[in-house]
């Protein structure tokens, strides 16, 4: 027998220590996994309610600054976040009730838009064959010469004469397809869902923007006695929140001159319904490079159908990028470049995910989203390799 401290004892207790480490890494990666599809899984369940959490955290983050302003004005905390939601509120309010004759023009006209729109395509298609039924029409010829060159004389044929052609097959007619009305419905239904909960948003809002640094120093006291540690996280999460606001607010801020460039632009070239298209550009701002796209083609569209000009639509399409250009993307890759370069492909693959995982909301909450993350992550020494991935 071998003794206990033998190499052969030892490199068998190594062997072991190596086996059970390979079994613990690999219980440890099967765990994260169902982690990760469970938390996906609540995401896609519960998204009413975190969409509506999201909502409001971001909201406060944004009003922050004002209430710390109206603080220091020896207002109270209370009192200034209900002030400031009032004015949010009232602002909106305002502007939707400005802008919903236009806007009830605009949506009723969308199904006699879409009408002229199939008319005018139909048109089109039937003037001359496209190029995709010219390879179909090709690929029948060529079918039928290898059916011709390989079918048998056919009795009552004389050797050499050519079999008589079978009547060509009646193709089935196409099914409708139903997908892009389904997800309209789908969509809708999750704005209705997270429209009633504006109440609780707006509740949500207004308890986070009265507390102040309460949930701060909650946080403070979980990282331990030590005062160091303690003056350490008090001053990343300073940097991180003051890092936030000002992301938000720029972002805010660049999203309504968007707005305000594009209604004005629109205005000038003479296109119908020019302050809801400003306020959707402004709005699908927060979905980069897809945003300004569908603004650009919606508009050209809606102004196709207006004139009739296609010379006036790729006008209003491409004045609509312009403004995108010169407010949107100029002023967010200054933006970007003081607090959050985030990497394209990340960005893209985040918005993919979230699009998927919670439709239109997700786009819009999708870039926001990743900014704080790589703020977070830059902020915070164990998550530094995270941002290092998330950045340019």
């Amino acid at each position: 027998m071998n003794e206990a401290g033998s190499p052969d004892a030892d490199a068998a207790d190594a062997a072991a220590v190596a086996t059970r480490a390979r079994r613990d890494s690999r219980i440890h990666l099967a765990v994260g996994m169902l982690a990760v599809l469970a938390l996906v899984a609540a995401l896609y369940l519960a998204r009413g309610f975190f969409i509506s959490l999201l909502i409001g955290i971001l909201a406060s983050y944004a009003l922050h600054p004002l209430v710390d302003w109206l603080k220091a004005c020896r207002v109270p905390r209370s009192v200034g976040a209900a002030l400031v939601l009032t004015m949010v509120v009232g602002s909106l309010s305002w502007i939707g009730f400005a802008v919903s004759d236009d806007a009830n023009a605009l949506i009723e006209k969308l199904p006699e838009a879409a009408r002229k729109l199939r008319r005018d395509l139909s048109a089109a298609r039937a003037g001359s064959p496209t190029a995709l039924q010219n390879v179909q029409q090709a690929a029948h010829e060529l079918q039928g010469a290898a059916s011709d060159a390989g079918a048998q004389p056919e009795k009552g044929n004389k050797p050499g004469t050519r079999p008589t052609p079978a009547a060509p097959a009646v193709a089935a007619p196409v099914p409708e397809t139903t997908w892009l009305r389904d997800y309209t419905l789908a969509q809708s239904a999750l704005l209705a869902m997270v429209a009633a909960q504006t109440p609780i948003v707006l509740l949500l809002t207004y308890f986070l923007l009265a507390s102040g640094s309460h949930f701060r120093r909650k946080l403070i006291q979980l990282v331990g006695p030590s005062l160091a540690r303690k003056k350490d996280a008090v001053h990343i999460l300073e940097e991180i929140d003051m890092q936030v606001q000002r992301y938000l607010l720029a972002v805010l801020a660049s999203n309504v001159l968007l707005a305000v460039g594009t209604w004005l632009a629109f205005l000038a070239l003479g296109l119908d319904q020019a302050g809801v298209w400003g306020i959707a550009a402004g709005v699908l701002h927060f979905v980069p490079y897809l945003g300004p796209a569908l603004i650009a083609f919606g508009s050209g569209v809606a102004a196709f159908l207006q004139s009739g000009s296609l010379l006036y639509a790729l006008a209003v399409s491409g004045v609509s990028l312009l403004v995108a250009g010169l407010i949107g993307f100029g002023f967010m890759t200054w933006l970007q470049s003081r607090f959050a370069r985030v990497n394209a492909a990340v960005l893209f693959i985040i918005l993919l995910f979230f699009g998927w995982l919670w439709g239109v909301w997700g786009l819009l909450l999708g870039a926001p989203l990743i900014a704080i993350a790589k703020v977070v992550c830059d902020r915070i020494e164990s998550l530094k390799p995270a941002g290092e991935l998330l950045g340019r």
